[in-house]
């Protein structure tokens, strides 16, 4: 009979609607509890940007991921769930920081990112070149052909491209100021016209 109780009781808590606040406290108990018990791999948070909003991730080591909203935010989190960890919490007070940086990069208060960085999701060439990117100087660009010969492989134009295409950690790592030989704007993972609002940016400042 208690059961049946138990059952009836759980079934009108969980039909009780829960406004916006209470979920709020909710989740920031959550959060509070999961940090203290070192529960988090992954912390994120998103923030409004002239470019749409934006997904930023960050593990112990540093921010891992920013991510646009044509990448689908969800997708992403998927993702991260299986390359770093299925242990991933909304927690936006480990982002405070990366925010602040970018919402500064926006204002035109910032040009060069102080944020500490995972690059734990490149390996290899990708990573190689991506450590190169914050190299090019706010409001310069060069060619895929320029990194190409920076990292000491002239003939891998194609592949810097795909190392741009697939850089993780977009604004704070500079891919958009990286075109293509004639000029044009070549790829970019968050569309052309969120690549020219950051060229546009910074060229103004």
């Amino acid at each position: 009979m208690s059961d049946r109780r138990n059952d009836d009781d759980m079934a009108v808590l969980l039909s009780t609607p829960v406004d916006a606040d209470t979920l709020g406290r909710l989740h920031r108990r959550l959060e509070q509890a999961a940090e203290q018990a070192d529960l988090v791999d992954v912390a994120y948070t998103t923030i409004d940007s002239p470019v749409g909003k934006l997904l930023l991730a960050a593990t112990p080591q540093g921010l891992v991921r920013v991510a646009f909203a044509t990448e689908g935010h969800d997708r992403v989190l998927e993702a991260l769930g299986r390359q770093l960890s299925p242990r991933i919490l909304r927690a936006p007070k480990r982002l405070d920081e990366a925010a602040h940086e970018i919402d500064e990069y926006f204002t035109g208060r910032r040009q060069v990112f102080d944020l500490t960085l995972d690059l734990s999701l490149s390996r290899g060439f990708r990573r190689l070149v991506q450590t190169h990117l914050p190299g090019i100087g706010y409001g310069q660009t060069r060619s895929y052909r320029d990194m190409a010969e920076l990292v000491g492989n002239p003939k891998a134009v194609r592949a810097v491209g795909t190392a741009c295409a697939t850089n993780p950690l977009p604004i704070v790592v500079p891919c958009h100021r990286v075109l293509r030989t004639d000029g044009t704007l070549g790829g970019y993972v968050g569309g052309p016209e969120a690549k020219t609002a950051l060229l546009d940016l910074e060229a103004a400042a």
